[in-house]
């Protein structure tokens, strides 16, 4: 079993997650993570941003961490550096709610990725839903 996601998993995460935690999320306009959880709102998705400066984001109140959201959270979509991905990654396998990390375009941490297919999470790597969402859903 490959601890990446293949195709069909990628459709069902992005056809069925309803909230995405957006691990690197401020209010930054300029920053990729600021356009694709417009995008994913857009698309009826709830963002959450997370970040250190727990800004408030498209109007939803940011969280310095994952474990700081005080509801259920059905996506960790990681916009940090490839050596800093891991410990997203950790942080999101400490949450039984969260069940797909997503590490965006050039973020790709094998060991992480490993750790979270064991865990029996679906993990997605190097990809971005904003690409994804019409090349797989129309």
């Amino acid at each position: 079993m490959s601890a990446v996601a293949d195709e069909a998993a990628i459709r069902r995460v992005l056809q069925e997650a309803r909230v995405w935690a957006i691990v690197g999320l401020g209010d930054n306009p300029q920053r990729p993570a600021y356009s694709v959880a417009r995008f994913l709102q857009e698309r009826g998705k709830r963002i959450v941003p997370v970040h250190p400066g727990a800004a408030t984001v498209h109007g939803e109140q940011g969280y310095a961490s994952l474990a700081d959201i005080p509801f259920e959270v059905d996506v960790a979509d990681v916009f940090r550096r490839s050596e800093q991905a891991g410990a997203a990654a950790d942080e999101a396998l400490a949450r039984p709610d969260i069940s797909t990390v997503w590490f965006q375009l050039g973020v790709v941490d094998p060991g992480a990725a490993e750790r979270v297919s064991a865990a029996g999470r679906t993990m997605v790597m190097d990809r971005c839903p904003a690409i994804e969402w019409p090349r797989l859903l129309g």
